[in-house]
């Protein structure tokens, strides 16, 4: 995920208080659906996991008065998943060495049949570590998913003018390892772009094979030039500070270990080429990019839309429009997008690769699960 509003002023937790019932509910149904979308994206012990939560929010247990203040968050922010973060870290840090045995990610081992078992060691970790799992409250889960660059090299490869280096600008870059795009290694049978030796490789980057087209481009741009490489966020992650990889590490869904294998990759490449990421807003972001002779300037973003106020939105969009205007062939512009197809959609829909060259129409190209993996040619079908 890019960045997420703060859950109170200045990112602090609001101040508990108790619940009525009707707002408890709530949080137990948000947690609810949080679930459902951690079964369908392939975390039986996060789906489960929730499941419990939802039940102790009804019943007033230890997870209730982590979340008291939280009943009224939009579902975006997620503090079913923060909190689960905040219990990972626990694992993460040694801090509650009785529920290593059910995280996979820690050396545990998950019971397919009762993915669940440790639900009453979660339960008192949030029960005798509530300052700890507060705080995590007020982090926004931002994974900063490097597989979602497998669709931003397919945008740009449709749109790169032969042997022209690239310009790349990410809106909600969150620690910034998919401004490192380059120097990942996408593979899908056959099919192999990237650095062959790089510490990311995103296997099976594509359902089946890829398309024709981006066989050719990629053929003809055996490799990628960035000229310039610049990020913003709210609140911007250091990858290289132990505090910043935890937030990754932690937010990360611990039975999943091809993500937990690309993320420790991306830090590597990241700790020998150190992105850049400023704590800014996105249109102000924006004032500052312009288009430049014989260079691909790209703006980039995923996953971010939804978490972005409407009037940011609007100014963002107003930005947008100067670059655009002012690009030419000399000067190309491209605005690529991974976001979900129909504007405030959640993990239920679909999330689509969408390319704009210039001023010129949006191209849906692709379509992948939110986390980006496998991706595959966009089919149009009815809503």
């Amino acid at each position: 995920m890019a960045d997420e509003p703060p859950a109170g002023p200045a990112g602090r937790a609001p101040a508990r208080r108790p619940a009525r019932q009707p707002a408890r509910a709530r949080t137990a149904e948000l947690t609810e659906q949080q679930a459902t979308a951690c079964d369908r994206l392939g975390s039986p012990l996060y789906g489960a996991l929730l499941r419990r939560v939802a039940e102790d929010v009804t019943a007033g247990g230890p997870c209730a008065e982590a979340l008291a203040g939280y009943e009224h968050a939009p579902g975006a922010d997620a503090v079913a998943l923060r909190l689960l973060g905040g219990v990972h870290a626990l694992v993460l840090t040694g801090r509650a060495p009785g529920l290593a045995a059910h995280y996979p990610r820690a050396g545990g081992r998950l019971d397919p049949g009762r993915p669940d078992a440790g639900w009453p060691t979660v339960r008192a970790a949030v029960r005798d570590n509530l300052p700890w799992v507060r705080d995590w409250l007020t982090r926004p889960p931002q994974t900063n998913e490097v597989g979602r660059a497998t669709l931003l090299v397919t945008g740009l490869l449709r749109v790169l003018p032969p042997g022209y280096p690239v310009r790349l600008f990410e809106l909600g870059a969150s620690a910034g390892l998919n401004l490192l795009a380059d120097r990942f290694r996408y593979t899908a049978g056959p099919f192999g772009y990237g650095p062959a030796h790089s510490p990311v490789v995103l296997r099976n980057a594509w359902q089946d094979a890829p398309p024709d087209r981006l066989r050719q481009a990629a053929a003809a741009t055996p490799a990628l030039t960035f000229a310039e490489r610049h990020g913003c966020d709210l609140r911007p992650i250091d990858p290289a500070s132990p505090d910043g990889a935890l937030a990754l590490r932690a937010y990360l869904w611990p039975d999943q270990p091809e993500r937990t294998a690309r993320l420790a990759g991306a830090l590597a490449v990241a700790a020998e080429h150190p992105p850049e990421v400023r704590p800014i807003g996105a249109a102000a972001f924006l004032r500052e990019v312009t288009v430049r002779p014989a260079t691909l300037t790209v703006l980039w973003h995923s996953i971010m839309r939804q978490y972005v106020p409407p009037d940011e939105w609007t100014a963002v969009e107003r930005e947008l429009t100067r670059p655009a205007e002012s690009s030419s062939a000399e000067a190309p512009f491209a605005h690529l997008t991974f976001e979900p197809l129909r504007p405030g959609a959640g993990a239920g829909h679909r999330f689509v690769l969408t390319v704009r060259a210039g001023t010129g129409e949006p191209e849906v190209l692709a379509e992948a699960p939110p986390h980006g993996l496998p991706a595959r040619p966009f089919e149009e079908r009815p809503a």
